[in-house]
C-alpha cells in the first residue's frame, strides 16, 4: 500500500501509518476481496437505486451513467483542515469584493493591479449587470475552490468556480452510503459531520432576500430541466432542502416580482438558485432565443424585487486569466496575505509566457480559460509528440484563450482497484457559502483519477469519488 517518494503519499510516511488514517488502516487491511467486492456492488446498485446518475453531452452509450464510487475515504487531520478552511473563506472574501469593486467603481483596475482588458473584454463579464448592488453586496453565494496537494503541509487553488459548481450532492450521498455500509467505522472514529450543508444552503440563501421581500423569503431553484448533466443534484438540493425546484415556464414577471406558477395561484420568489448559464437567464437581456429563462427577469433583479444566486456575471471572477490574480485581489481588498497559493500561471496572451509555453509544451499542463470538465486541455508529460505539435498551433492561433501551469506532484490516497489497495491522484472540491456569514461544513468532494498515473479526475473523464473524512476535534 506505500509507494514511492515521487508523490506525497497521504496515508503513509514510508511505512508509517500518519495520524489521521490509524483508525481505518486495519480495516482496509482486512478487509477480504470477497466482501469489497460485495460492498462494492451494493454501493452502486444504491447509487443507481437513488438516481445519482450523469450524462456526458455528446457521447453515446448509458445516458445515465454512475461515477465510480470508491470505498476508501480521504481523511483530514482537523488541524490540515484548520488552514484550508481559512484560506477558502478568505478567498470567498476577496472574490466577491473583486466582483462587487468590477461592477462598481473598479478600483483595483484603477490601481492598475488587473489590466482592464482581462475584465472588460471578458466573455464571462456582463456589462447589464453595471451599477447593480446585490443584498449583502453578495455575488458569488455557492463558492467551488477546487484545491491540489503535494504535501504535508503545500496545498494549491488549482481554480475558483464562482457561478454554479457542481458536485455537492455528490459530498452528501458519498457519507450516506458510507455510513449505511460500514456503520461500525463511524461509531470508531470522531468524523465531522457534513449533513447540516442543505440547511446551512437554504439559510445562506435566505439571508441574502431582496430588501422587497417582507416575510419569510421564498427560495426557488432554476433548472434547465431533466436533460441536463446536473439534473440529479438540482432535484435532490430542492427536494433535501424543501424548497421548489422550478423551469423557465414556471415563472413570470409581474410587475416589481418574479412569480411562481402553483397549483393555488401565483407566488412571489424572492431568491432564486439558478443552476443555468447566465446566458440563458433573461431572453430580453441575454440571448433572445433562450427558452430556460425567464422573460424581464433581470428588471426585476436590477430594481431590487428578487434575489439571484449566484449573480449574473460572477463567472468572471472564475476565469483561469483571472486567477492568477486572486492572491492581489487578497492583498488589495482584505490587506492580508493569502493562506493558499495559487499554482504557478503562464498566461499564453503574453508574448514572453506563450514562447515560455512553446519551448516547454512536454513538461505543462495547458488549459483553456474558458474551459471545464477536463476538455480543451494538454497535459504535456502524458501526451504525444503529433498531440504537442497540434496543441502547440491552437496556442499560436489564439493564445489569448490558454493558460499554462507545471506538472504538479499530486498527493495520493490509497484506492481500492482490481488488484487491491494502490494510490491514485486525488483533488477537493469544498463549498463555501456566502451569505449574512461565511459558512464551510467540514468535507468537500475529493474526486480520484482511477486510471493509473493519470492526473485528470474530472467524473466526464473517467474519474471517479470518495467520501471525504475530517477528523473532529
Amino acid at each position: 500500500m506505500s509507494e514511492g517518494a515521487s508523490f506525497f503519499n497521504e496515508m503513509f510516511v514510508g511505512d508509517r501509518v500518519r495520524e489521521p488514517y490509524a483508525g481505518i488502516e486495519g480495516w482496509a487491511r482486512d478487509m477480504p476481496a470477497e466482501f469489497r467486492s460485495l460492498k462494492q456492488s451494493e454501493a452502486e446498485a444504491l447509487f443507481r437505486r437513488i438516481g445519482i446518475t450523469f450524462a456526458v453531452y455528446g457521447e453515446g452509450g448509458d445516458p445515465d451513467r454512475l461515477i465510480p464510487f470508491d470505498m476508501f475515504p480521504r481523511v483530514f487531520a482537523a488541524d490540515e483542515w484548520r488552514k484550508l478552511e481559512r484560506g477558502i473563506k478568505q478567498r470567498a472574501r476577496a472574490l466577491n469584493a473583486f466582483l462587487g469593486d468590477v461592477y462598481g467603481r473598479g478600483e483595483i483596475i484603477k490601481a492598475g493591479r488587473i489590466p482592464a482588458e482581462l475584465v472588460y473584454r471578458n466573455e464571462a463579464f456582463e456589462r447589464a449587470v453595471m451599477g447593480i448592488r446585490p443584498a449583502r453586496g453578495v455575488y458569488s453565494h455557492i463558492v467551488g475552490i477546487d484545491l491540489v496537494r503535494t504535501g504535508r503541509d503545500e496545498f494549491f487553488v488549482l481554480e475558483d468556480n464562482c457561478r454554479t459548481p457542481s458536485g455537492v450532492s455528490y459530498m452528501l450521498e458519498n457519507r450516506e452510503i458510507m455510513m449505511r455500509m460500514f456503520p461500525q467505522l463511524f461509531q470508531e472514529n470522531r468524523i465531522a459531520p457534513v449533513e447540516s450543508y442543505p440547511a446551512l444552503l437554504k439559510q445562506t440563501l435566505a439571508s441574502v432576500a431582496p430588501q422587497k421581500c417582507d416575510g419569510e423569503p421564498t427560495v426557488a431553484i432554476l433548472t434547465p430541466g431533466h436533460f441536463n448533466s446536473a439534473y440529479y443534484e438540482h432535484s435532490f438540493l430542492a427536494d433535501i432542502m424543501g424548497v421548489e425546484l422550478v423551469e423557465g415556464p414556471d415563472l413570470f414577471v409581474e410587475g416589481d416580482y418574479c412569480w411562481m406558477r402553483t397549483t393555488e395561484g401565483p407566488k412571489r420568489v424572492d431568491v432564486i438558485y439558478r443552476r443555468i448559464d447566465d446566458a440563458f437567464i433573461d431572453p430580453l437581456c441575454f440571448r433572445p432565443d433562450s427558452m430556460l429563462g425567464v422573460p424581464g427577469l433581470m428588471n426585476v433583479y436590477r430594481s431590487g424585487g428578487v434575489t439571484i444566486a449566484s449573480a449574473p456575471g460572477a463567472g468572471v471572477a472564475d476565469d483561469k486569466a483571472i486567477y492568477t490574480y486572486v492572491p492581489d485581489m487578497i492583498r488589495f481588498y482584505l490587506g492580508e496575505e493569502p493562506v493558499l497559493k495559487n499554482v504557478p500561471t503562464w498566461q499564453c496572451a503574453k508574448p514572453d509566457d506563450l514562447k515560455y509555453v512553446l519551448d516547454n509544451l512536454a513538461d505543462l499542463v495547458v488549459k483553456e480559460v474558458h474551459g471545464s470538465g477536463g476538455y480543451g486541455m494538454l497535459v504535456g508529460p502524458r501526451s504525444t509528440k503529433e498531440q504537442i505539435a497540434a496543441f502547440a498551433d491552437k496556442l499560436r492561433e489564439a493564445p489569448h484563450a490558454y493558460i499554462a501551469q507545471p506538472t504538479l506532484s499530486l498527493s495520493t490516497v490509497p484506492t481500492f482497484v482490481e488488484e487491491g489497495i494502490a494510490p491514485r491522484h486525488v483533488d477537493l472540491r469544498p463549498y463555501c457559502l456566502v451569505g449574512e456569514r461565511i459558512e464551510l461544513v467540514p468535507g468537500g468532494l475529493t474526486r480520484v483519477a482511477l486510471t493509473e498515473g493519470s492526473l485528470v479526475v474530472n467524473s466526464s473523464q473517467g474519474g471517479g469519488v470518495k467520501d471525504t473524512w475530517v477528523m473532529a476535534e
